[in-house]
Order: structure tokens, then sequence, then C-alpha cells
């Protein structure tokens, strides 16, 4: 009876590790099917993109990434859904689906490239910051976030470059507003904010003109000792400027100069962005 019952009992096991065996093969060959199935329809979208149908392209990745969730070009798929709202200024489709990846995809090695993305689409999504400064500060955010928490990333290097166009509009902001005050002869509010424009934005474009402003506004109302030290710090730093040239007529009882104006411009390159990240995944199957 034992040696029946030890033959049974290996015959049981050879046919468990058997099945186990064939269930094993069979799960491969599904997960070798659906990554195929998972290829093609991400190459469908990737042309369709190409083609410059952006709407059709999206779902596609879209639908990429929700039927083959288990894929490890899901969360790629997610990004490109992302990137080509945003390559054709759908920023509201844009911003929800990298918020989307975000939380899903949290540890993904491609985090850094999502919140440089995002602060790209509220940067450019920017249509007055003389009204509404939240894209603009939203924007900053991301960017700081990809500096603070990713500093070797070469998206790093560009995020630091956009805070500074960022913070040379805030200033930029603060300026029109102080301005009004000046022209308004409203003197405190204008020494606030031209003084608030050196103690926050202190390395943008509009340094030398709050310097010279708070030389102005301090002559105007007779704190002419006040008005000498900014002069001094405009001379000091920027001693061969217009500002400073303005700032010394000032003090010498000549009021009229003219400056010329420091204009700003932002230009958009999308294909660089492109070419860095979703150009590596043009195919694949490389």
């Amino acid at each position: 009876m034992k040696l029946l019952k030890i033959f049974f009992t290996l015959i049981f096991l050879t046919v468990l590790l058997s099945s186990c065996s064939k269930k094993e093969k069979i799960s491969v060959l599904q997960e070798q099917d659906l990554e195929s199935q998972m290829i093609e329809l991400y190459n469908e979208a990737y042309n369709e993109f190409l083609d410059g149908d952006t709407i059709y392209a999206a779902k596609k990745f879209n639908e990429a990434e929700l039927i083959f969730p288990q894929s490890e070009w899901a969360p790629i798929a997610a990004l490109m859904t992302a990137y080509v709202y945003y390559s054709d200024d759908y920023y509201p489709d844009a911003i929800y689906e990298l918020e989307r990846f975000l939380k899903i995809y949290p540890n993904h090695k491609d985090v850094s490239y999502a919140h440089f993305l995002l602060g790209m689409c509220y940067y450019e999504n920017i249509i007055d910051e003389k009204r509404d400064l939240r894209p603009l500060l939203r924007s900053k955010k991301e960017f700081k976030f990809v500096i603070d928490n990713y500093p070797t990333t070469e998206f790093a290097i560009d995020a630091k470059f956009k805070i500074d166009l960022i913070n040379d509009r805030l200033a930029g902001k603060e300026m029109f507003i102080a301005r009004h005050y000046l022209k308004s002869k409203k003197w405190i509010p204008a020494i606030n904010r031209f003084k608030y424009v050196l103690e926050n934005y202190g390395t943008t474009v509009y340094v030398q003109e709050a310097l010279h402003r708070l030389v102005e506004t301090n002559y105007l109302i007779g704190l002419e000792t006040e008005a000498e030290k900014y002069a001094a710090l405009l001379g000091y730093n920027y001693q061969s400027s217009d500002w400073y040239k303005a700032s010394y007529k000032i003090l010498n009882q000549d009021y009229d100069f003219s400056i010329k104006k420091f204009e700003r411009t932002k230009s958009k390159d999308k294909k660089s962005l492109f070419k860095r990240f979703v150009g590596k995944f043009r195919t694949i199957f490389e």
C-alpha cells in the first residue's frame, strides 16, 4: 500500500508540475501577444502623430495605455498622450494627462520630464500676466521642483533658464504697477513696489530701472539723501547704463532725459523638447 501511495503521489506531482509548466508557457505566450498588440497600437498612434492628426494620435496613445496597463510602455504612452496635446497647444488636455501620469506613475524614471513639460504647459498658456499670474506662478513651481529634485538632469538646466524668464515677467508686472503709482503721484506705494523688485527680482532686467525710479521718486518728494543712496548703488553697478545717466541728470537738476525701454521676447522650442525625450520612443522595434 505504501508503494502505491508513493506511486500515485509521484504521478500527481508529475501531472501537477506538467500542468504548471503548460500554464507558464501559455502565460508567457499571452504576455508576448499582449506586448505585440501594445507595440502595434503604439506605433499606429505615433505614425498618426507624424502625419499631423494630433487628436487621433492622442486618443490612440491613451488607448494603448489603458488597454495594456501592465506593459512597460504604458507610462510612455501616457507621456506621449500629454506631449501630443502640448505640441498642438491643447494645454488644458496636456495638463490633465500629465497630472494623471504623476498620480499613476509617481516613481517612473521620467517623472522629471513630466514635471518639466507640465511647467512648459503653464508657461506657454499665459495669456496676460498683468491680469492673471496663476499660470506663471504654477509654471515657476514646476520648474523649481525639477531643479530641487532632479538637479543633475538636462531638464534642470532649462528649468533654471525658464525661471529667469518668469522672474523677468513677474518683475515686469510689479514695474507696471509701480509706474502707474508714480504717474498717479502715489509716491509711497510706488517706492514700495520698486523696492520689492530689487528685493525679490534682483537678477532681472528691471533692476536698473527700479533703482532709477527710486532715485526719481525720492527726489520728487524731497528725500534727496535716499535718492543719492540709490543713485550711488546704480552708479556702482551700472555706471555705463542709460538709467544711471538719467539718475545723474535728476540729481544735477537736469530732468529731461530720454530712456529707452527694454523689451522681452519669448520663444517656443517644441521641436528641441521633442527630440530630447520623445524621439527615443519613435519606434519600439529598436
